[in-house]
């Protein structure tokens, strides 16, 4: 089987956050897509590991924010190659706290999403969890959305072992 073909998928990069009482934590992630107009939800693929996976799946809220094209390398690394049980990912990250709770990452992020989940699906090393949008708002206009593509070919950026992307030999 040549999985390369999965990398012709359309992906962007996005920061998933979500809270567990006091807490709050967020990952990024490359797969988030809308499923329905009406009601508005999106739906967001996390890995068990993952400590955000813990937090949406205890509190039931998540929000997604949309990261520009310039956002640096480092700042990708903070959200996706360390865990938040190890460091406070915003620490020095500028975020909003949302209606949910759940923080919206503002630095680096074009718009955002908050949804309270109405659906988890298991798929083995991942959850899907679709979210009913219960808010969203627009950060910057004149600004690009990441892709993944951009991310790989153009940053030279690398899948981090959680994530549905990552292959031992790419």
């Amino acid at each position: 089987m040549d999985r390369k073909a999965l990398h012709h998928i359309n992906y962007g990069l996005y920061i998933v956050s979500a809270k567990n009482g006091e807490k709050i934590n967020g990952q990024i992630v490359n797969t988030v897509f809308q499923v329905t107009s009406e009601p508005p939800s999106v739906a967001v693929c996390l890995n068990k590991n993952n400590l955000t996976f813990e937090y949406v799946r205890k509190d039931k809220v998540f929000t997604v924010s949309i990261l520009e094209k310039d956002a640096p390398m480092l700042f990708i690394g903070k959200f996706g190659f360390k865990s938040g049980r190890d460091i406070d990912k915003f620490a020095d990250t500028k975020y909003i706290t949302g209606m949910t709770g759940s923080p919206i990452v503002t630095d680096w992020s074009i718009s955002y999403i908050e949804c309270e989940v109405i659906s988890e699906t298991d798929a083995g090393t991942h959850s899907i969890f679709i979210g009913k949008v219960v808010n969203d708002g627009t950060l910057q206009d004149n600004k690009e959305p990441l892709t993944y593509e951009y991310y790989r070919l153009v940053k030279k950026g690398k899948s981090p072992k959680n994530a549905p992307t990552y292959r031992t030999d790419a």
